[in-house]
């Protein structure tokens, strides 16, 4: 919050634009993630006093983080939330997986990479989701940098593919009174292009902030469906490994302790684990 009667502080996007820095923004991050009122003041007071002109939201993220993880670990396990999406890498499987169970907390039933005959040719599908009467498929598209964006090309792509598997659906009469869908879900952002195409297209589209107000950084922290990635009590080298067994989010390590086993944790390391799962699960 800047004095009365001076400007903004600019502040620079990772696209490259300059906005006005806004103090409120910073502390609904913050909030989101779920620190307390005294902890995002005092964040939030901190930023403000060291804030310079031009500065990147790269660093103000990085620097917000690390007050955090001073004040509260696990609070801070949750800020950091976009980055961890990006160390799911630097394949695009564990993604699709991640999006599989974010669509499966929609009441789905979900398959992660399907081979599906279309009427002329078969695709691969990264989800494929059933609920009810209703068959959807989904084209993940995995970042590893937030300036990333998802072009029209993408949406156009995935509207052409979904329409030669429901020619072959529709035609084979196997599933008469199911609907069908496509979709496009990223951790990064569409353009605008993007949105319009898919939207008038009828596609689904899901990503970082769209649809606002439930895009997948809402719907993760919603639905408390956080990567493994967030976790500060496994190594990086013990987080890769979990991944490459599809275990993507930290729900699944607490339904199935035994995925722990090949690790063989000290016992103050395992209940450190147990109680970092805890708080940001709770």
């Amino acid at each position: 919050m800047h004095e009365a009667g001076k400007p903004a502080i600019l502040i620079t996007k990772a696209s490259g634009e300059q906005e006005p820095f806004r103090i409120e923004k910073l502390k609904e991050s913050l909030r989101r993630s779920g620190a307390g009122r005294d902890i995002i003041e005092q964040v939030a007071g901190d930023i403000e006093a060291w804030l310079v002109e031009g500065v990147s939201t790269r660093k103000i993220y990085a620097r917000a983080f690390s007050l955090l993880r001073k004040k509260k670990k696990q609070v801070a396990s949750r800020y950091k939330l976009k980055q961890a999406i990006m160390e799911m890498g630097p394949t695009g499987y564990p993604f699709e997986r991640l999006v599989g169970k974010v669509i499966e907390r929609q009441g789905y039933a979900v398959e992660v990479g399907q081979i599906v005959q279309g009427r002329c040719v078969s695709h691969e599908v990264d989800v494929v989701a059933v609920r009810d009467h209703h068959r959807l498929f989904v084209e993940c598209k995995y970042g590893l940098s937030a300036e990333k964006t998802v072009n029209v090309q993408v949406p156009l792509y995935v509207r052409s593919r979904v329409n030669d598997i429901i020619d072959r659906l529709k035609e084979s009469g196997e599933h008469s009174g199911t609907t069908f869908g496509g979709g496009v879900a990223t951790n990064t952002r569409f353009t605008s292009d993007a949105i319009d195409y898919g939207t008038c297209s009828g596609l689904f589209m899901l990503s970082w902030d769209y649809p606002a107000g439930d895009g997948l950084k809402d719907i993760i922290d919603r639905e408390r469906l956080y990567p493994i990635t967030v976790l500060h009590s496994l190594t990086k080298q013990q987080k890769q490994d979990l991944l490459g067994r599809g275990i993507v989010v930290c729900r699944q390590i607490l339904e199935d302790r035994g995925v722990l086993s090949p690790f063989r944790l000290a016992k103050n390391r395992y209940q450190a684990l147990m109680r970092e799962l805890d708080d940001i699960l709770n």
